[in-house]
């Protein structure tokens, strides 16, 4: 590289860090606003990293990390090689199925329904009423759920008891437990999930519409040509991200939902994790499984990307 290039490089490069610099002070209101959010990341995700060391080791509350001794990959021979590692990993891929198949279309449906409510009022109290169960503690959500399904006084139960002359204990037969949980989980996040949504259905052009009205196309022709098109980015970015969350599950949904007698489809890894690691106090094993479940998340979403690059055309890197 000639001289004068080198010092028109120099130049160029001065004067983009100048800019830069200019623009933080011009918009450092803006930048304290991140402070709080970059400080939750360096407190409760990065630093806390660290401690997956301990999935190497034989941690002791007592000697501390630094001190435990190196076990190497006992807890992962010891996670994979136990007796309920295939049962585990079936039920929660099986059950994060369900969500996928039946609860990823359904806040998208939800969102466009409600796009096609005229009326602000009524379009006002269904969203309320869709986003309130988000907002209710697991507990109550199935305490609810139980008491529907009672089989003495259960609403639920009563229905079925009409067409079928049986009332069967729904929680304790492991061939409901799945489709309840589902149903449950359905429920509780439907609204909330449906935000982002109706957000990405207020960013589509109305002249679309107006232009397919004109050219004689129905609501469903619209929906099917202008809407989903329209929101396919964001249903995307949300699908891959679902799909890194195959291999996680709401711990507390599931430890108040299930019963001895369904273990054989409700027990999944968080619980084991909880039940293993946590309550038997055996943290380097809850670590290494944690490490699986992560590493696992992170081909899943790096595969779903890839192919929804390539197949769409949109991902999130």
């Amino acid at each position: 590289m000639k001289r004068q290039d080198i010092g028109a490089f120099n130049k160029k490069k001065t004067s983009s860090i100048n800019q830069i610099l200019k623009d933080i002070i011009r918009d450092r209101r803006l930048y304290l606003l991140l402070l709080p959010f970059i400080a939750y990341y360096i407190i409760f995700i990065y630093k806390p990293m660290g401690g997956l060391v301990i999935a190497f080791k034989d941690y002791s509350i007592y000697k501390g990390i630094a001190k435990s001794p190196w076990v190497g990959f006992k807890y992962f021979e010891k996670f994979f090689g136990g007796p309920y590692f295939w049962r585990l990993l079936k039920n929660t891929l099986v059950i994060n199925l369900y969500l996928l198949i039946f609860g990823f279309p359904a806040p998208i449906l939800l969102a466009i329904l409600l796009n096609e409510v005229r009326q602000v009022k009524l379009k006002k109290v269904i969203q309320t009423a869709t986003y309130m169960p988000y907002f209710i503690s697991a507990v109550v959500v199935v305490g609810i759920v139980t008491n529907l399904l009672s089989p003495s006084s259960g609403l639920i139960t009563n229905f079925f008891a009409k067409i079928t002359g049986e009332r069967p204990y729904f929680l304790m037969l492991p061939q409901y437990f799945r489709p309840v949980y589902t149903t449950m989980s359905i429920w509780q996040n439907l609204g909330y999930s449906s935000v982002i949504y109706i957000a990405a259905l207020a960013g589509v052009d109305t002249e679309l519409y107006e232009a397919a009205v004109l050219d004689g196309a129905g609501k469903l022709k619209q929906i099917w040509h202008i809407t989903l098109p329209g929101i396919l980015p964001t249903i995307m970015v949300m699908l891959i991200l679902r799909i890194g969350e195959m291999m996680s599950i709401s711990t507390d949904s599931i430890l108040l939902l299930q019963q001895p007698s369904t273990y054989e489809v409700s027990d999944v890894i968080a619980t084991y994790v909880y039940r293993e690691g946590i309550r038997g106090n055996n943290f380097s094993l809850a670590t290494a499984v944690g490490l699986f479940n992560s590493i696992v998340a992170l081909v899943l979403v790096w595969t779903a990307n890839i192919i929804s690059k390539k197949v769409t055309e949109e991902g999130i890197w």
